[in-house]
C-alpha cells in the first residue's frame, strides 16, 4: 500500500479530518471537535510553516554510504528517530470508525512491526489506558504509555497499570492542562508543581518523559523534576493560541539543556526531511501525530507501515544528499534558517 492509496482511502471516514495531501492545519483552522487548534487556529498553521524556513544544505562530495537511521535511546534502539505521538478521544475528534481502544490495538502493533514505537494516549475513560496498556505489553513493551495531568492519586493508580505493561518509558502531556474538554472533570486535571512531578518521576520505574515544554525555564524546571527526557511541544496548537512555534524554541532548549535530558520535538513535523532538521537543530527524536492518524484510517497496519516506510526513506536519502552517515553525524551546519 502507498501513502497516495492511504490517504484516498481514508477521504471521507474520518469526521472532520480531510485527510489532505498535506497535513499543514490550513483546512482544520479552529475545527475543535476535530483536528483543528484552538482560538484562531493558526498554531498549526505555524508549527508546519516554520519547518519550510529551515532550509538543507546539500552536500555530496564525501565518501559513498548506506545512511544508518537507527536510534539508541532509554535502552532501546529503533529503526529510525521518530514516534508515533499521542493522540486520545479518537471518535470525538476523527470519527465513529475506531475508538481509542481499536486505534491503539493496531498503531502499537503496527509500529512495533515497523521499527518504530508509538506514544499512546489516555482519557478520562480508564479501559483507555487499560487498553493502551495491554497492546503495549502484548508489542514487548514497545510503546510509551502517556498520563494526563490529573491529580497525583489518579496518576498513581495509571502509573501502576502502565508499569505492568513492560514499558521501556512513561510520559505526561503536561500540556494537556490546558485542554478545555479536560478541566472541570472528575477525575480532576491540571498544572503540576516541580515537586509534585518529582513524586512522578520517581515512582515510574522507568525513564520519565514531560510533553508539553516550550520555553528554556520549562525545561529547567522539567530537569529539576527528574525527567529524562522532554518533549517540545505546544499539542499541536490546541491548548494555547499565539504560542510560537516548535521549531522557534528548539535550538534554544536544546542548548539550556545541555545533555541532561533527551529532547524530542513534535508540531508541524511531516516528512524525512522535517526529521533531519529537528535532528539539526538538536533534537534527539520527533513525534508526529496527526498523520498516523490519517494512516490507520486510510489502512489500518498497512497505512502504518506506509508512512513509517515514506518517512524513514525521505530521511535516509536527505543524509546521503547532506554528508551524514548516521544521526549522530546530523549537524546544525547542515541546515539554514530563513528567517
Amino acid at each position: 500500500m502507498t501513502y497516495k492509496e492511504v490517504l484516498e482511502s481514508a477521504r471521507g471516514q474520518m469526521g472532520p479530518c480531510h485527510a489532505c495531501p498535506v497535513c499543514n492545519g490550513r483546512a482544520c483552522g479552529a475545527t475543535i471537535p476535530g483536528p483543528g487548534a484552538k482560538g484562531s487556529g493558526t498554531v498549526a498553521i505555524r508549527n508546519f510553516d516554520a519547518w519550510r524556513d529551515v532550509r538543507l544544505n546539500m552536500d555530496t562530495i564525501h565518501e559513498n554510504f548506506e545512511p544508518d537511521t537507527a536510534l539508541r535511546i532509554f535502552g532501546r534502539t529503533f529503526k529510525y528517530p521518530f514516534f508515533a505521538g499521542p493522540v486520545g478521544a479518537l471518535a470525538l475528534h476523527y470519527g465513529d470508525k475506531y475508538n481509542d481502544l481499536d486505534y491503539n490495538n493496531i498503531l502499537v502493533p503496527a509500529c512495533a512491526a515497523a521499527g518504530i514505537a508509538a506514544f499512546t494516549g489516555d482519557g478520562t475513560n480508564p479501559k483507555v489506558m487499560e487498553g493502551a496498556t495491554a497492546a503495549i505489553a502484548a508489542s514487548g513493551g514497545a510503546g510509551i504509555p502517556t498520563v494526563k495531568p490529573w491529580d497525583n492519586a489518579t496518576v498513581a493508580q495509571k502509573m501502576a497499570m502502565t508499569r505492568q505493561s513492560g514499558c521501556f518509558a512513561l510520559a505526561m502531556d503536561i500540556d494537556a492542562a490546558g485542554l478545555p474538554f479536560l478541566q472541570h472533570l472528575d477525575p480532576p486535571a491540571g498544572s503540576k508543581t516541580v515537586e509534585q512531578l518529582q513524586e512522578i518521576a520517581k515512582s515510574a520505574g522507568v525513564p520519565f518523559i514531560l510533553k508539553g515544554i516550550m520555553t528554556v525555564s520549562g525545561a529547567e524546571k522539567a530537569v529539576e523534576a527528574g525527567a529524562a527526557g522532554i518533549v517540545v511541544s505546544n499539542h499541536g496548537g490546541r491548548v494555547l493560541d499565539d504560542c510560537p512555534a516548535t521549531a522557534e524554541v528548539l535550538a534554544d532548549i536544546v542548548a539550556a539543556v545541555d545533555g541532561r535530558a533527551k529532547i524530542l520535538v513534535d508540531g508541524g513535523i511531516r516528512t524525512g526531511n522535517d526529521v533531519f532538521k529537528a535532528l539539526a537543530l538538536g533534537a534527539d527524536g520527533v513525534l508526529i501525530a496527526r498523520p498516523f492518524v490519517t494512516a490507520v484510517y486510510g489502512g489500518g497496519a498497512d497505512g502504518v507501515a506506509a508512512y513509517t516506510e515514506k518517512l524513514g526513506s525521505e530521511l535516509a536519502d536527505t543524509m546521503r544528499l547532506c554528508g551524514a552517515p548516521t544521526l549522530d553525524a546530523i549537524t546544525r551546519d547542515m541546515v539554514r534558517i530563513i528567517k
